[in-house]
């Protein structure tokens, strides 16, 4: 009765050992990102569950508690038989996912087993001719699983996990390797002695080789080697899964490495862009300086010298004096004209008074006085109200692409499209011209494209560019609506467009 108890405890911890390890699997295979191992996992899993509920079925079957044991015997046996087949099919499965050197490891996993599957169907049809229940086709049906099948499998596993350690090491995760190679030996162990040594049947070698004998020579039943080496293996397993974790741990860290450089990167060209905007500030300080000294300044000097002129000849000559009177009133027109281009460079009245839409084909026709460029523009969908920063953010995106285009796409035409979608208003601008390589010009600071993307990063939008070379590029921003909260709100005039 006690060796009987024995059994129980030892085929009770063999089941859980693998079973264990079935669930742990199922539960953390899918975390891990190498495709091979994840899919050899998988048939581990399933080689878990079902071979730890075998060694319960067995144990069942030894307190004579299965449900009826006795009245159907032979679905018990077959069920049994099938667990037992079916079981180390999934784990050669497992094995030759993971044999070093194979490509498709999605096919070998299914021919593998089955080759496997084959041989233990057509060794069972040549048995069942010599055997039968009552000359012990049960036990021979057991034993021809495990020759045919089980050792097999255990090789293939143990195989499989050597190349995983391989894997391990070559990653610089020892830890996890030493893990692999534990379990592979284990899985060796179990494989070529585990199931060479079986129940004594009418099938040689097992007549000879069996647990009988193995019980006289060692003194312990074979069932213990098994649930030893379940256990280890179980071990080793679940202990290498724990690769997952750290592989997961060392993604978040260069995740949120890769977050910090690229933080610490945007902070650099941020301050390199202001550097930027400053000089920029500064050098159009003295355009409009030297502009103002060079034309209008000297406009202004010279109708305060014909003025003092004309004092002194109203005394003298009036038609003299009218004549310069006239001459002087020409200069005046003339320095108003400059000033108020001056006015508009600076900002577009048009933008405030009649709008975005109109601002920018004031500023088109502008630029074609200027350069021989043709550009259309094209408004799309009903002009909302829109604020006020986002207005002028668009127009001087606008102003920018149009500059970069003149400068450097040598292009022909040019198209501005500004639409007003249901949740964003949008501005692309597209050109004809020669295009360049957008991940190239990425490796360097572009200052007015990254002008445009932070203007677009204040308003809660984005600024998108694609291009290639020798077929033109586009510029296309993305604002959301800040839409006027009243109507009769003195700056939604200015605001409209």
């Amino acid at each position: 009765m006690g060796t009987a108890y024995n059994m129980v405890l030892i085929f009770f911890v063999y089941g859980l050992a693998f079973f264990s390890m079935g669930l742990a699997i199922t539960l953390e295979a899918n975390r891990g990102s190498d495709a091979r191992l994840r899919h050899g996992l998988r048939a581990l899993a399933i080689f878990g569950l079902l071979h730890g509920s075998h060694e319960w079925v067995e144990m069942l079957e030894l307190l004579e508690m299965l449900p009826g044991q006795d009245l159907d015997p032979i679905a018990w046996q077959t069920a049994r038989i099938a667990m037992l087949e079916f079981s180390f099919l999934f784990l050669a499965a497992f094995g030759a996912t993971l044999l070093p050197r194979v490509k498709d490891f999605r096919r070998a996993s299914v021919l593998v087993p089955i080759v496997l599957a084959t041989i233990w169907g057509i060794g069972i049809v040549v048995l069942r001719n010599f055997f039968t229940i009552e000359t012990g086709l049960w036990d021979v049906a057991d034993v021809w699983t495990r020759y045919a099948v089980a050792v097999p499998a255990g090789l293939l596993a143990c195989v499989g996990l050597l190349g995983q350690w391989r894997v391990f090491k070559k990653a610089g995760m020892e830890r996890f390797g030493r893990d692999a190679l534990l379990a592979a030996v284990a899985f060796a162990l179990y494989g070529l002695i585990g199931q060479t040594i079986v129940r004594t049947s009418p099938l040689p070698p097992s007549t000879v080789i069996n647990q009988d004998l193995f019980l006289r020579t060692f003194g312990f039943p074979i069932q213990l080697l098994r649930a030893g080496a379940a256990v280890v293996s179980a071990w080793a397993v679940i202990r290498f899964l724990r690769s997952f974790e750290v592989e997961t741990q060392h993604k978040i860290a260069a995740l949120q490495e890769a977050q910090l450089h690229e933080a610490q990167r945007r902070e650099a060209l941020r301050g390199q862009l202001l550097k930027q905007v400053v000089s920029a500030q500064e050098a159009e300080r003295q355009r409009i300086a030297r502009e103002l000294h060079d034309a209008t300044g000297q406009s202004l000097t010279a109708v305060g010298l014909g003025l003092r002129g004309i004092s002194n000849t109203l005394r003298q000559d009036l038609d003299k004096a009218a004549e310069n009177l006239h001459q002087l009133e020409g200069l005046v027109a003339s320095s108003l004209d400059e000033l108020q281009r001056l006015i508009a460079d600076l900002r577009p009245s048009h933008l405030d008074d009649l709008g975005l839409p109109a601002a920018l084909r004031w500023y088109a026709g502008e630029m074609q006085n200027r350069v021989p460029l043709a550009i259309t523009i094209e408004i799309n969908g009903e002009p909302r109200p829109i604020d006020p920063v986002a207005n002028t953010t668009l127009f001087r995106v606008a102003q920018e692409a149009l500059t970069n285009v003149i400068k450097h796409a040598r292009a022909a035409n040019v198209a501005v499209r500004l639409s007003y979608l249901p949740a964003v208003v949008m501005l692309q601008v597209e050109d004809d011209g020669c295009g360049f390589d957008v991940e190239a010009q990425a490796q360097r600071p572009q200052w007015g494209l990254l002008g445009m993307e932070e203007r677009a990063t204040l308003l809660g939008g984005h600024v998108a560019v694609q291009s290639q070379p020798g077929h033109g590029a586009r510029i296309e921003m993305m604002i959301p609506y800040h839409l006027i909260p009243e109507v009769g709100d003195d700056n939604t005039t200015a605001a409209r467009g």
